[in-house]
C-alpha cells in the first residue's frame, strides 16, 4: 500500500500544526500546499518536502488520497465544494464555517457523495473522555458549566464577527462539542454579550459572552467566553451529577465523589496527534475511529451559532422546532 498522499489548503498556524503531525507519520506524504499567501504556502511546503500550488484546482490535480482544509472560518466553502466534487476524503478544521448555511450546504454535498470526512474537534480524543463517560453512565447530568477565557489571538480577522463568528464560534466550540458528548443535546439557549469589543482595531465582537443552556435530558448549564485577558486563563467544563463532580480540561480530568478527590492527567498533544491518525487510518482503510465526521460537527456548529445569535439578538433561541418560529440568518429559531 502506497503512502497516503495529502494536500493542504491553508498555511497558517493550525495548518502548520497538522503538517508537523502528518510529517511524523511514516505512511503519509504531504504532496502540496496552497494558500492565499503564496510565500506562506511555499515555506510550509518546503519544510515538509511538498510543493506550493497556485490554487485548490492545481492541488487537486496532484494525484491525492485526501485533503486538509485549514482556513479561517470566513474562508470555508469554496475549497470544500471543490474537494467534494473531486470525490476526495476531507479533513476540515473547526469551526466548519462562519455561518450555518455554508456548513449545511457542504454537509448535504458530503452526504450525497458518501465521502469520508473528519473535523478537528480533537478534544474528542482526550484520553480521559471515556472515563468521564463511564462515571456518568448511571448518573443523569444535572448541571454543566463550560468556559473559554482567553486573549485575542494575533490575527486580524479574529476580532471581526463576520470573519470569525466571535469567541463562542471560533474558540468555545471545543467546549460546546464536549458538552454535547457528556451532557446531551441543548434545546434552548439564552445568551448575553456585553456589547463592548476588545481593544483591538476594527473589533466588533463582544469581549465577554455568557449563556444559559437547557438540555433535552433535563439538565441546565452555562457557557462563558471571554477574550479580555493577555493569556489563556481557562478552557474546560464542569459537570455535576448525583454525588459526582467532574472537571475536564485538555490537561486532565478531576473527579470528586464518595471515594474522595482525584485527578487523572491527559496529554493535549496526544489528542492532536490522534485526530490526524484516525483520519489517515480511515482513508487508508485500516481503521474506523473518526469521532467527528462533518455531519456531527454540524450539530456543534448549530449550537455555537445559537449562542452567538441569542447574544446578538437578545432573544432566546430554541434548537428544536417551535410553534410559529422566527428564523434567524443562522437557521435556528427564536422567540417571537
Amino acid at each position: 500500500m502506497r503512502n497516503c498522499r495529502v494536500g493542504l489548503v491553508g498555511a497558517g498556524g493550525v495548518a502548520q500544526r497538522h503538517a508537523r503531525v502528518l510529517a511524523g507519520f511514516d505512511d503519509v506524504e504531504l504532496v502540496g500546499v496552497t494558500d492565499v499567501a503564496p510565500q506562506a504556502a511555499s515555506a510550509l511546503a518546503a519544510q515538509h518536502g511538498g510543493r506550493a500550488c497556485a490554487d485548490v484546482a492545481e492541488l487537486l490535480a496532484s494525484d491525492l488520497d485526501a485533503m486538509y482544509v485549514c482556513v479561517p472560518p470566513f474562508a470555508h466553502g469554496p475549497a470544500e465544494e471543490a474537494i467534494v466534487e473531486a470525490g476526495l476524503p476531507m479533513f476540515v478544521e473547526k469551526p466548519v464555517a462562519v455561518d450555518l448555511s455554508t456548513a449545511e450546504r457542504i454537509a448535504d454535498q458530503v452526504a450525497r457523495r458518501g465521502l469520508r470526512t473528519a473535523v478537528g474537534h480533537h478534544w474528542r480524543y482526550l484520553s480521559v473522555l471515556d472515563q468521564a463517560r463511564d462515571l456518568l453512565a448511571d448518573r443523569p447530568v444535572r448541571m454543566v458549566s463550560g468556559a473559554w477565557l482567553d486573549k485575542v489571538p494575533p490575527v486580524a480577522w479574529w476580532s471581526r464577527r463576520d470573519r470569525s463568528g466571535g469567541p463562542v464560534v471560533e474558540q468555545a466550540a471545543h467546549v460546546l462539542d464536549l458538552i454535547r458528548v457528556l451532557a446531551g443535546e441543548v434545546t434552548e439557549v439564552t445568551a448575553y454579550g456585553n456589547g463592548t469589543p476588545p481593544p483591538v482595531d476594527g473589533a466588533d465582537i463582544d469581549s465577554v459572552t455568557t449563556a444559559a443552556l437547557r438540555f433535552a435530558g433535563g439538565a441546565v448549564g452555562t457557557l462563558s467566553a471571554a477574550c479580555v485577558l493577555g493569556w489563556k486563563h481557562h478552557a474546560g467544563l464542569e459537570i455535576l451529577a448525583d454525588g459526582l463532580a467532574l472537571a475536564i480540561t485538555e490537561d486532565g480530568l478531576s473527579i470528586r465523589d464518595a471515594d474522595g478527590e482525584r485527578h487523572v492527567p491527559a496529554d493535549p498533544e496526544a489528542s492532536r496527534v490522534a485526530v490526524d491518525r484516525a483520519f489517515i487510518d480511515a482513508v487508508r482503510g485500516i481503521g474506523d475511529d473518526v469521532r467527528v465526521p462533518y455531519a456531527e460537527a454540524l450539530a456543534t456548529q448549530r449550537l455555537a451559532l445559537a449562542v452567538a445569535d441569542s447574544a446578538r439578538t437578545g432573544t432566546t433561541v430554541r434548537l428544536a422546532t417551535a410553534t410559529a418560529p422566527a428564523v434567524l440568518a443562522s437557521g435556528v429559531t427564536v422567540d417571537a
